[in-house]
């Protein structure tokens, strides 16, 4: 509810006159009380309430053989309220009292009592006058509270009244008209404010909204369209960078593909087009062919292994494995390929021996892409330097460090990209531009973390840090 009242002028107007009505009426019957209660034993009464108690004191006056007394209920009820009471025949003469003060006479008046009627509060104390009838008996009676009650009758001059009436029907019927027609002003005010807005939304999914103003009553609304706006125009341009990077990279790997499969096509149809080769040359062509099978193999295999990673559906088996032994024969296997037999590779630990939970098959893969990256992506003489170090009791690292050609920062802001080959790509093509995200993903799904840093012409290091117990295989 909150919400809406922030974000809707008319809840907002709507409430704000509830509450200025809800404090009116408050305000209306406070002062009511205020002006026309008066505080008694039994809480808080009207004004009105002595006039109604003395008219009512009748029903505990007895006449009885020329005596006059009070019920006993009625002279409780006078202790009680702090009231006195006196009873005066016909005459004048006082026949009967109860807590009279000392200062009122014994005899009055009809005069003296018409006086007393309609006299003002004198002391704090109040007296109101009524009669009581048994048979041919007319007994007048004085009640005196101990309150300042105010005693008036309101006189007003009929003819005039009537002469206003009109005219406070027409003060109505105009208020009503002025009324209506300040609902139709801020209802039409409101209405072109509202298609404002539904234009500045329709505006906004067709791409050709400008910012408006962030100021007056619909200032948080048209802050929020404009916030809306950007985020709208920094999603579009998200998706037009990958859908372009994605075109790119379905050319890429269109190229790629076809490249291997012109001399495995050639090849095979020289060996079947129906000459006898020596063995030498059928084993030649047979290793070029089984070279390129085996590129178009691992770029299918990569695109297989990233969408699994990404689904959450690769076969992941963490083992306990001896790190130190398990990298340093990964290195040999690299070092020993005949593509990379010439270039300087090293590794280093200067740690003994542990024992860290991973899958075998998949670090494997992570970290034979970042060496290999690296082997491919620089020049003949660029040295390979694999280093581990434990940096806590339950963590380690592996660094691989090149001292190659180095990236600038527009590479390493794309370098974890999925379809993201360099900048070099016209030079070297080599790849399918997912090995470094793949990597990344697995070294993720292990618990890990994996940074880069480089600077061109300083080479390049990737820093992998790993559990020592795979916190994955627990769950």
């Amino acid at each position: 509810m909150k919400n809406r009242l922030k974000y809707s002028p008319l809840l907002r107007i709507i409430a704000f006159l509830s509450a200025l009505f809800l404090i009116i009426v408050a305000l209306a019957i406070g002062m009511f009380y205020y002006a026309f209660s008066i505080p008694e034993p039994e809480g808080l009464s009207l004004a009105s309430w002595p006039n109604t108690f003395t008219n009512n004191f009748s029903i505990w006056i007895e006449y009885e053989d020329e005596t006059v007394s009070v019920k006993e209920i009625g002279l409780d009820r006078l202790d009680e309220y702090g009231l006195w009471v006196q009873i005066i025949d016909e005459a004048g003469q006082e026949v009967f009292s109860h807590n009279k003060p000392e200062n009122y006479p014994a005899e009055y008046s009809i005069s003296e009592l018409v006086t007393l009627a309609a006299g003002k509060s004198e002391d704090g104390n109040t007296l109101f006058i009524s009669s009581f009838e048994d048979s041919d008996k007319t007994l007048n009676y004085i009640v005196g509270f101990p309150y300042a009650v105010g005693k008036y009758t309101l006189y007003y001059n009929g003819e005039n009244v009537a002469r206003l009436s009109p005219m406070v029907r027409n003060i109505i019927l105009i208020a009503a008209c002025m009324l209506v027609i300040c609902a139709f002003v801020y209802a039409f005010w409101l209405s072109r404010k509202l298609s404002a807005i539904m234009d500045s939304i329709r505006k906004i999914s067709l791409h050709c909204y400008k910012p408006a103003k962030e100021t007056g009553i619909f200032g948080e609304v048209y802050g929020a369209l404009n916030q809306m706006d950007m985020e709208i125009r920094r999603s579009s341009e998200i998706q037009e960078e990958t859908d372009r990077t994605r075109k790119e990279w379905i050319a890429n790997i269109t190229h790629d593909l076809k490249t291997p499969l012109s001399p495995i096509k050639g090849y095979a149809e020289f060996l079947t087009d129906g000459s006898s080769p020596d063995r030498k040359t059928v084993r030649d062509y047979g290793k070029i062919i089984l070279k390129n099978v085996t590129y178009i193999e691992n770029l299918i295999n990569d695109l297989k292994l990233t969408y699994q990673l990404e689904a959450g559906v690769i076969p992941y088996t963490p083992q306990k494995i001896r790190t130190i032994r398990f990298l340093k024969e990964l290195v040999i296997d690299i070092a020993n390929d005949p593509g990379f037999s010439e270039r300087v590779i090293e590794f280093e630990s200067s740690m003994p021996e542990m024992t860290a939970e991973f899958d075998p098959d998949l670090i494997c893969r992570a970290v034979q892409n970042i060496i290999i990256n690296a082997l491919v992506h620089n020049g003949p003489d660029t040295k390979v330097k694999i280093s581990v170090s434990k940096v806590s009791e339950n963590r380690f690292h592996i660094s691989i460090r090149d001292n190659g050609k180095g990236m600038s920062q527009a590479e390493l802001s794309g370098l974890w990209r999925r379809y993201y080959r360099g900048t070099d790509t016209q030079k070297k093509p080599e790849g399918s531009g997912l090995g470094l995200a793949i990597a990344k993903q697995i070294i993720i799904l292990h618990g890990g973390d994996i940074t880069v840093s480089s600077e061109p012409g300083r080479g390049t290091e990737f820093l992998i840090i790993l559990p020592l117990k795979n916190e994955n295989a627990d769950n």
